[in-house]
This record gives structure tokens, C-alpha cells and sequence, in this order.
């Protein structure tokens, strides 16, 4: 997926002219294609994040496969955390509107 953003950025600017000088960069594209690679990597990390956290409480003893105890415990942790980050988000980006409203 990664290599999928990189290709498709890195395109953008060798295209529309053979000659070097004829091919015009679109701000508005790559400040949108930066906003989705941003985004993809914060997702990439909050599951990091989780999944670290989620394993570190829940799994005891690493083996072969999960028992029943550990399945739960791992879908609870991972409820709780996505809530919170969630929680978390909604006051962040209400706060960031307040203020930009206020300028």
C-alpha cells in the first residue's frame, strides 16, 4: 500500500512534458497526496500503539495460538483504546475548530 502513495507522488512530478520544462506541479494535489500519506502513517501507529499496549496486558506466555481468556482480553483492550483515541480526537479537533473561529 505504502509503495502504492510513493509511486503514485513521485510520478507527479516528472510528468506532462518531455523536455523537462513543460510540466507543472499541482499544489493542490500533492498537499492532498502528503495529507493521505499523513494520515495513512498516524493509522499505522495507533495500531503499533494498540497492539503493543493490547499484547503487553494481555498475553502472558506467547505460544501457538491465543486461549479463550487472552481473545477477549485483546478485544476489550483494543475497544477501550480505540475509544479513548477516539474520545481524545473529537476534543482535539473541537478545540482546534474553537480556536481557528476565534482568529
Amino acid at each position: 500500500m505504502e509503495s502504492g502513495f510513493g509511486s503514485d507522488f513521485g510520478s507527479d512530478f516528472g510528468s506532462g512534458g518531455g523536455g523537462g520544462g513543460g510540466g507543472k506541479l499541482d499544489p493542490g494535489l500533492i498537499m492532498e497526496q502528503v495529507k493521505v500519506q499523513i494520515a495513512v502513517a498516524n493509522a499505522q501507529e495507533l495500531l503499533q500503539r494498540m497492539t503493543d499496549k493490547c499484547f503487553r496486558k494481555c498475553i502472558g506466555k506467547p505460544g501457538g495460538a491465543l486461549d479463550n481468556s487472552e481473545q477477549k482480553c485483546i478485544a476489550m483492550c483494543m475497544d477501550r483504546y480505540m475509544d479513548a483515541w477516539n474520545t481524545v480526537s473529537r476534543a482535539y479537533n473541537s478545540r482546534l475548530q474553537r480556536e481557528r473561529a476565534n482568529m
